[in-house]
């Protein structure tokens, strides 16, 4: 009997010290072939190139999306892709959010943004979605705008093109090999994150040419 208490202590004690340590960045995208390569999809291909940097292990379908768990140095990071389409994105976070009972600080949420130039990135501590639908149904479903977010610019559509349409497009050839750029980027602030935090992450990947301001928020897609 007392043996087999301190097996289930020990491995209550373990869970506790797990989960203190457990990080998840999610790439947000639509799910099938019919979407690869789309500007909504950088997500996903951003978590394409961690699964290539860090040798990560097949994934499996679980939360409404495809989750993988890797350790990258003294963290254990799952990379979370939902499956809900885009607008459902919400579902998938808040169901690993509850099981795990991780803090929203714990997310990095990765997305296309149409109010950057293609290629650029931006990563930020917190606040509104910006108009991106997926990152505006997490923060429903979470509760709260305080999570990290990385956002890949996309650029904006042209004369009265629809956004929606736009964002469903691939990219021109003219701009792959600054979105190549971008995601190899990208892995690289989610790994910065991962090891000095979204301050650190901010000051390396958010700095500006100097003569060149910021860009202004808009209302994306």
């Amino acid at each position: 009997m007392r043996r087999g208490f301190s097996g289930v202590r020990r491995c209550r004690v373990f869970c506790r010290e797990v989960l203190q340590i457990m990080k998840v960045v999610v790439g947000l995208g639509n799910p099938g072939k019919k979407y690869e390569g789309t500007r909504h999809n950088v997500g996903f291909d951003l978590l394409a190139e961690l699964n290539r940097r860090w040798k990560v292990p097949r994934p499996r379908e679980k939360f409404e999306g495809l989750l993988a768990e890797v350790a990258v140095g003294a963290e254990r990071v799952l990379l979370l892709a939902p499956q809900t389409f885009m607008n459902l994105s919400g579902q998938s976070v808040r169901q690993v959010r509850d099981f795990y009972h991780l803090q929203p600080a714990d997310f990095l949420v990765v997305c296309d943004d149409m109010n950057l130039p293609v290629g650029k990135l931006r990563i930020r501590a917190g606040g509104s979605s910006g108009g991106q639908k997926g990152l505006q149904n997490i923060i429903q479903h979470l509760g709260t705008e305080e999570f990290p977010r990385l956002r890949i610019g996309v650029g904006r559509p042209t004369g009265d093109r629809n956004a929606a349409d736009y964002v469903l497009d691939r990219f021109h050839k003219s701009e792959l090999s600054a979105v190549d750029q971008s995601i190899v980027q990208g892995a690289a602030c989610c790994e910065s994150w991962l090891a000095e935090g979204v301050a650190a992450a901010m000051n390396r990947f958010n700095a500006e040419p100097k003569g060149s301001p910021p860009p202004a928020d808009r209302p994306g897609s």
